[in-house]
């Protein structure tokens, strides 16, 4: 039976999971990584640290599976958008920065000066923000001088991770348009939009450019020796994480929505033109006749994790269960607490801290869970009310990431946002999005709507908005978005 592998490279962990074409999981393995925090705000990870990650995580696949090697058809890759990971001259590693940094807050906020944000959207429908990929690029060539003179090639993540298994050096126009590296009118790279952030010397270092479903290499034999994959193995360009979860939940046709509820609070929509009525945090690519609306910031599930490294006895699967079980248990009312959930700052790296508020004695660790789960939910809120306003029309969303793991978190989301969610059946979408990608490569599928058809499953049903818990969140909300701006301020002067 033909297998396709799909990895999926995280902020946090390297997953390699294998799926036969009707998307049904084969086998899985996974590499934890770690965040390098050299100073505060700073967040790298070490492309030798990504090569060691998939390494690890496709043997420990390929040994769960048991399966002959012969048998997968292809390999795709998705990781996490923007951040930098750059090899040298000698195309040897030589920085790697996630998504979560937030070095570059000053300067994000000098280059959204008026008249340059405004030229800098019109070229890549993107505006400047800590953490993407130009703006670090100008830190670096700022105040790292002699580390920017160095680099060779500018990868994504899943770029790494590609070039680790076939050679080639590649981006797809998914990751590079999220990156805000594209611009619109060309759809290609361009040296003006580059100027505008002072890197214009970095275009001979940006890879080619590629559809997500081509192939762009080959599995290459010392590849095949580390990781026990059949050397030639076709290996596609991939996708941007955000966009192949939405692939991977079954979203790929004009209209349809999008959330995916992770370390970042993605909430997308795929259009046909990108044109909207006001800007928006991010756009990107799905295939060459769609688009993809994305408003996002680093401020969802990953509260949860957090929460239960620091103060649970537990991590993962089941701490989060445990969690989710308290949660359910909490009776609604106005005296319960809330929660905003800035972790990793706000929307474009703004300058917001997380906070509980109004707590008191009587209060409960699961009362304190209700509000880190009603805020994250109130976080995705935030984004929805921004596509809206932009002009982007949806009513029904699909859910995906860790959130939808959930016994209650889904349900909440219904009522937070008044709208019928549908959940994805498959728990690790991003991987099954990368491996659709894979499969339209290699001719399995004639594109990504085909591939939907046949390897997404969805959960039977739609999950309703209770009305009165709808009335009791939207309250709520008011007094979250009252309490953001109240503490607008003090998180200034707190930097």
């Amino acid at each position: 039976m033909s297998q396709i592998l799909g990895i999926d490279a995280g902020n946090t962990m390297i997953k390699a999971i294998l799926f036969d074409t009707s998307g049904k999981v084969i086998a899985t393995g996974e590499c934890a990584g770690e965040t390098h925090q050299p100073q505060p705000g700073f967040a790298e990870r070490p492309i030798t640290d990504i090569w060691h990650g998939v390494e690890q995580a496709i043997q420990r696949c390929l040994q769960q599976a048991g399966t002959a090697r012969g048998e997968i058809i292809a390999v795709g890759a998705t990781g996490h958008g923007n951040g930098l990971y750059a090899l040298d001259r000698q195309q040897q590693p030589l920085i790697g920065i996630q998504s979560i940094d937030n070095r570059a807050i000053e300067l994000a906020h000098e280059l959204s000066e008026p008249l340059r944000s405004a030229e800098i959207y019109r070229r890549s429908l993107q505006q400047p923000w800590a953490a993407s990929t130009p703006v670090l690029l100008s830190w670096l060539k700022r105040y790292q001088l002699d580390v920017y003179r160095q680099i060779g090639t500018v990868l994504c993540a899943k770029d790494v991770i590609a070039h680790y298994l076939s050679g080639a050096f590649s981006a797809d126009y998914s990751d590079a348009a999220g990156a805000g590296l594209i611009d619109y009118a060309v759809r290609g790279y361009d040296r003006e939009l580059l100027a505008l952030y002072e890197i214009e010397d970095i275009l001979p270092a940006l890879p080619p450019l590629h559809e997500s479903s081509d192939v762009i290499g080959y599995v290459t034999p010392q590849a095949a020796a580390h990781t026990g994959l059949l050397a030639g193995t076709p290996v596609v360009a991939g996708m941007f994480d955000v966009v192949a979860s939405a692939v991977g939940s079954g979203v790929v046709n004009c209209g349809q929505a999008s959330i995916v509820a992770g370390t970042w609070s993605i909430n997308q929509v795929v259009v046909d033109k990108p044109h909207y009525r006001r800007p928006i945090f991010m756009n990107s690519m799905i295939e060459r006749d769609r688009f993809m609306a994305i408003e996002a910031s680093a401020t969802s599930a990953a509260n949860l994790d957090w929460f239960i490294r620091e103060f649970d006895d537990g991590r993962g699967g089941q701490g989060a269960q445990r969690c989710s079980d308290s949660v359910a248990h909490v009776a609604r009312s106005s005296q319960l607490p809330l929660y905003h959930p800035y972790l990793w700052s706000g929307r474009k790296g703004e300058c917001a801290k997380a906070g509980f508020y109004g707590l008191s004695g009587w209060h409960t660790r699961a009362d304190m869970l209700f509000a880190l789960f009603e805020g994250v939910t109130f976080a995705h809120h935030a984004h929805i009310d921004r596509l809206r306003a932009a002009g982007i029309d949806f009513h029904q969303v699909t859910l995906s990431g860790g959130a939808a793991r959930s016994c209650i978190w889904p349900q909440m989301f219904a009522d937070v946002l008044a709208m019928p969610v549908q959940v994805a059946e498959c728990q690790e979408t991003g991987a099954l999005g990368a491996a659709i990608c894979a499969g339209v490569g290699v001719g399995l599928w004639s594109g990504l709507a085909e591939g939907v058809a046949a390897a997404v499953q969805l959960r039977p049903g739609l999950i309703q908005p209770d009305e009165q818990h709808v009335a009791f969140h939207q309250e709520r909300f008011v007094m979250f978005k009252q309490l953001e701006q109240a503490m607008s301020v003090l998180w200034q002067k707190a930097g």
